[in-house]
């Protein structure tokens, strides 16, 4: 136990993308911050929102299988399996991520087949939950790539099976269920979303991320009428928050389930960065720390929307603790009080970078509590 007078600091960063997982962004930061603040208590606690690296900081067997990217090309990809919860822990983007297209973009085309295949080897493993990351997609396919993988193929009104992804969704008429595999459809779904926006709309799944993932203004209207058109056809509510998280995945799970149960209690759509805070014991740590340390690689107008950044400043919203954000680049204005670091654009030593960036977070925040006494 650290004396009373010793300076409490938590660092609890999300993944810089591509370029450090949390746990090495969260070490290399508190180097920067004890070279700066040698006496002090600091905590590691790394953090995800469903996006890549989500799966990692939960316990289990770390499960690697052949499967394929968005793109429909043979790959690797990996998740967690805790057997005692008899839980399996997925991030969408281990096989369906934008990395992997990044030099060809298939926001038309890309489905989340291979994601599909991860959730099938689970539940054969005895997984009757899934925790689905939905972060980092390079899809915008409602899901309709992991309906495939379970069995439940979309068809057009001639009853021919429609193309993958999510540009072919306009034509949709109907499910062909008769292959349904009825186990893994039936498990209960957890769906970690990294944002709040709904399906469809100005701040839908098309509009906010159709651009990132390829998408020309033609594309991401023609996706957005697609999307709101399987929401017709499902029964699904497109306004309801998290649900345009990574393409509008929740909207063909939600589907499924439903034609399991009768119901849609068995999906739960909740906030990922929330959710790996409480697993994590986030809020009470902070409540006990002076200085909070968080960051992502790039904050703007979608941090807001339940990102790590804005909930990690959320749960030390009332408590004594000083927030500092590190990002790439800042294209919002961070919330008054919050001190904002600006690491750069990435180089080829992203540890020399981060640890920088927490040296000049704690010369930020020496500066801060000197100025208020």
């Amino acid at each position: 136990m650290a004396d009373a007078d010793t300076l409490r600091v938590v660092v609890a960063p999300d993944s810089f993308k591509g370029s450090a997982s949390a746990s090495d962004a969260a070490e290399w930061i508190a180097e920067g911050i004890q070279s700066v603040i040698i006496d002090c208590d600091i905590e590691h606690i790394p953090m995800a929102d469903g996006g890549e690296g989500t799966s990692a900081l939960f316990s289990g067997e770390m499960i690697t299988l052949p499967t394929t990217d968005a793109a429909g090309h043979l790959t690797e990809a990996s998740y967690v399996y805790n057997a005692e919860e008899e839980t399996a822990y997925i991030d969408v983007s281990a096989a369906s991520g934008l990395p992997a297209v990044k030099d060809n973009p298939v926001p038309l085309t890309g489905d989340t087949y291979g994601t599909g295949v991860l959730i099938a080897d689970a539940q054969t493993r005895g997984a009757r939950r899934i925790v689905l990351g939905l972060g980092g997609s390079a899809t915008i396919d409602g899901g309709t790539g992991i309906l495939v993988a379970l069995g439940a193929n979309p068809l057009d009104a001639d009853g021919h099976p429609l193309r993958h992804g999510g540009g072919a969704l306009g034509d949709l008429d109907s499910f062909d269920t008769a292959k349904v595999n009825i186990p893994a459809a039936s498990v209960e779904w957890v769906l970690l979303a990294d944002s709040e926006f709904p399906v469809t709309g100005q701040q839908g799944a098309a509009h906010v991320f159709g651009p990132q993932k390829g998408a020309s203004p033609e594309e991401v209207e023609k996706v957005d009428a697609a999307l709101a058109h399987l929401c017709e056809v499902t029964g699904v509510d497109p306004e309801q928050p998290g649900y345009g998280a990574a393409g509008g995945i929740a909207v063909g799970i939600t589907w499924l389930s439903r034609l399991m149960h009768g119901t849609t209690d068995h999906v739960h759509v909740v906030s990922g960065a929330r959710t790996v805070a409480s697993a994590q014991g986030l809020k009470e740590k902070i409540a006990e720390a002076n200085f909070v340390v968080t960051g992502e690689g790039k904050y703007d107008g979608q941090s807001t929307a339940g990102k790590v950044a804005s909930v990690v400043t959320e749960l030390a919203e009332g408590t004594n603790a000083t927030v500092a954000i590190l990002s790439g680049s800042f294209e919002s204005e961070v919330p008054e009080g919050v001190l904002a670091v600006e690491i750069g654009e990435q180089t080829d030593d992203v540890r020399a970078q981060l640890v920088r960036a927490g040296a000049q977070a704690a010369v930020d925040y020496l500066n801060t509590s000197t100025a208020q006494g």
